[in-house]
């Protein structure tokens, strides 16, 4: 594990960034998972930069995202479809048909979720995924329970999950209570993971996560196990 410690979220971002832009370089057509999140909006937002200047040609990339919210389709301005699509695939050259989320409006969501899982296996696994983490420890909407689930799966919304993301909308009681995420397998099977998370409010999930016993209950705790893991974290 790679522990990266910055003064500021632009560098933290930019070095993000400078991460994800290696890995298109090297390999044109490799598949990224994405996360959405206050946390990657800048180092989307630095991809688009190099993009523009042309440093980055993205025209071959998939992306798979970890997760959406039930009952939101892509037309949604709180889905994370929309999100995607206005901080980073509107402003790029990637093929949008190779951008995929869970389908948050799919009729049987057990069903979605083993779909998702087939596509990310016969695209040959993901080669760069990018995470957050959660002031619960959870990473993509795993969140802490008795067992680290494998699968794609609907999961219900922690209380303070719930309460994270009531910022992005309207009011608490407009937040969804139910996702579909990728499950553990899918994240650690990945051939590079790397986590960024930002300001002192995330110091003790972290410590707990990645200095801690490996532990369900803190979901990101199992990227202990993961053999190519950077973590970059400002508390700025």
């Amino acid at each position: 594990m790679k522990f990266i410690t910055v003064d500021s979220y632009e560098k933290l971002s930019r070095k993000a960034a400078s991460v994800i832009a290696a890995q298109v370089v090297q390999k044109n057509d490799c598949v990224l998972g994405l996360a959405t999140g206050s946390s990657p909006v800048g180092t989307y937002k630095q991809l688009i930069e190099w993009y523009k200047k042309g440093d980055l040609d993205f025209s071959a990339v998939t992306s798979v995202n970890l997760d959406e919210y039930v009952g939101l389709d892509g037309e949604n301005d709180q889905s994370y479809r929309y999100f995607m699509n206005v901080n980073l695939f509107d402003h790029i050259n990637i093929d949008k048909a190779k951008t995929f989320v869970p389908d948050g409006k799919a009729d049987d969501p057990k069903l979605e979720g083993e779909i998702y899982d087939a596509r990310i296996k016969e695209l040959g696994g993901i080669d760069l995924q990018l995470l957050g983490i959660g002031l619960d420890g959870h990473i993509g909407f795993n969140e802490p329970d008795s067992v680290f689930t494998k699968e794609t799966h609907v999961v219900d919304l922690h209380e303070s999950t719930i309460k994270a993301n009531a910022r992005f909308f309207e009011n608490e009681a407009d937040v969804p209570r139910k996702a579909i995420t990728m499950g553990m397998l899918s994240i650690m099977q990945a051939k590079k993971v790397l986590l960024i998370a930002n300001g002192a409010n995330k110091k003790e999930i972290l410590e707990k996560a990645f200095f801690g016993p490996i532990d369900p209950r803190v979901p990101a705790s199992i990227l202990q196990l993961h053999p190519d893991l950077t973590v970059i974290y400002s508390e700025n």
